[in-house]
This record gives structure tokens, sequence and C-alpha cells, in this order.
């Protein structure tokens, strides 16, 4: 089994961005952590971030099109991506994918309360910091 693992907008910033909301755990240390984890779990998994929607979604398609599952973080994407939610379609329909967000997204500001993404999702994960990462992870792997 293989996971991409996408991070969106700003998410590069782990760690320096915020750590009153998102912790000191830096982006590096969340991959560290899933890479050693996947490999306990005997699955692959794979690291895509960007700042460009276009990029991700381009990304996403290229997992559908493996057959991968998808662990996806897109930040701010999350509460305007009407393009990436189509995009996620096609995994939703074959190995699945799991939102994942580090803060409650439910206890921020009332724009973030919406996501275009967690209908389709598997599961969705939200307020369990860096630690949503690996459970995301472990869902899949045994899904």
């Amino acid at each position: 089994m293989s996971i991409l693992v996408v991070n969106g907008p700003n998410l590069d910033r782990l760690g320096r961005r915020q750590p009153d909301i998102y912790g000191s755990t830096t982006l590096q240390d969340i991959e560290d952590g899933l890479a050693a984890r996947a490999g306990e779990l005997g699955v692959e998994v794979d690291f895509f971030r960007s700042n460009s929607e276009g990029e991700i979604i381009d990304r996403i398609h290229r997992a559908a099109d493996d057959g991968d599952a998808v662990i996806i973080n897109a930040g701010g994407l999350t509460h305007t991506s009407v393009a990436l939610k189509d995009a996620l379609v096609e995994i939703a329909d074959g190995a699945g994918y799991v939102e994942v967000h580090i803060s409650n997204i439910h206890a921020r500001e009332e724009f973030r309360h919406h996501s275009y993404l967690s209908a389709g999702a598997a599961g969705v994960i939200v307020g369990l910091g860096a630690y949503g990462y690996t459970a995301a992870l472990e869902f899949l792997a045994r899904r």
C-alpha cells in the first residue's frame, strides 16, 4: 500500500507560525515520524507540500492514477477550494483519504468551520496536533 501525505499552503511554516495554535513541531518532524511509523506498518509513504492549489491538484491526480490513499491537510484551501474537493473524488472512490487539521478548526473562526473536503473523506481528524497525521496513517494502513 502507498499513502500520499499532502500538505497545503503555509504548512511549511509549522514550528514557527503561530506556535500557540499549531505547536512547535515542524513539518519535517511530522514527515520523519510518519516515515518511521509507515516502515513499522509495512506501507510506503510519500510526501508532497505546496502553496499552489494547481500543483496540489496535479499531485492528487497522480495519486488517483496510482491507486494511492491520501492524507491531506489542505490548510486554508480546506475552506475555499471546490476544485480540490473535485480532485479528491477519485481518491474517495478508490483507496480513500483522511482530512487532517492540527488545530480544532471548529473552535476557531467561523469561516474555518466549513470544509469542502470532509464529505468525501473516509475520516476527518481535528485538534490532535501532529499526532493526527499518525492516526490517519494507522487508519489507512489498517483499512
